[in-house]
């Protein structure tokens, strides 16, 4: 099967989960082969998790797609997307806002994110190494900040990155089972709406998990 065919394919089971037109247009224009090892290719746009090294994996598209309807992000917003990992989600992004800031804490990871997006030709995507604080704080703030890993708690930094009336979209709960929390940051600090269950990696570092829990448990799934 030709990788048309294939992302065809995802569309379809994607379109049956997701409503959203621009977020499955984002799928439908972005090559996902370009963000996986070369021995998953065929496997590119399977509906699963696949490594990408580093004790790290792209995230199964359904729950990208999940978190970016989620995100609800607008032509004209910046965007925060940490724990970049192979690029592929702040791809996504680029086609859905208007300026995309990645930050990745492994910089095999970071710089080989930095390759796929550059050959992909996705230009209003920068791709930094994670500093000491969580996010970008010389960057905010953002209107938008999606997680690609999992929080013991709605990551307090973060949401003061965000703009008024900005959205944060982060797995949160315990290293092996997680919920979805969609913050909304307002004049009294934030509102959170609790969506579906997930499974990511933990978030490691400051606001997250120590460093001897990285790379479990597998990322992005549905449950």
């Amino acid at each position: 099967m030709s990788y048309t065919e294939a992302k065809e394919r995802l569309l379809r089971s994607l379109g049956r989960e997701i409503s959203d037109a621009r977020v499955l247009d984002a799928f439908r224009a972005v090559p996902r082969e370009l963000f996986v090892r070369p021995e998953s290719a065929a496997q590119a746009y399977d509906d699963v998790a696949l490594s990408i090294g580093e004790g790290q994996t792209i995230s199964q598209p359904l729950m990208v797609a999940i978190m970016l309807v989620a995100l609800d992000v607008q032509p004209t917003d910046a965007v925060l997307d940490v724990g970049t990992g192979s690029g592929y989600q702040a791809a996504l992004l680029s086609r859905l806002a208007g300026r995309v800031v990645g930050v990745e804490r492994i910089p095999a990871l970071a710089e080989r994110a930095r390759a796929a997006l550059a050959e992909g030709g996705f230009a209003n995507v920068d791709v930094r190494e994670a500093g000491p604080v969580l996010g970008a704080p010389d960057q905010a703030p953002f209107d938008r900040i999606v997680v690609g890993a999992a929080a013991p708690s709605v990551p307090r930094s973060l949401v003061e990155q965000l703009r008024l009336g900005g959205r944060l979209v982060v797995p949160v709960g315990t290293p092996f089972e997680q919920r979805l929390a969609q913050v909304t940051r307002t004049l009294s600090g934030r509102d959170v709406r609790w969506l579906g269950r997930c499974r990511f990696v933990p978030l490691i570092g400051d606001e997250g998990w120590p460093a001897d829990l990285a790379g479990l448990p597998p990322d992005g799934a549905v449950t």
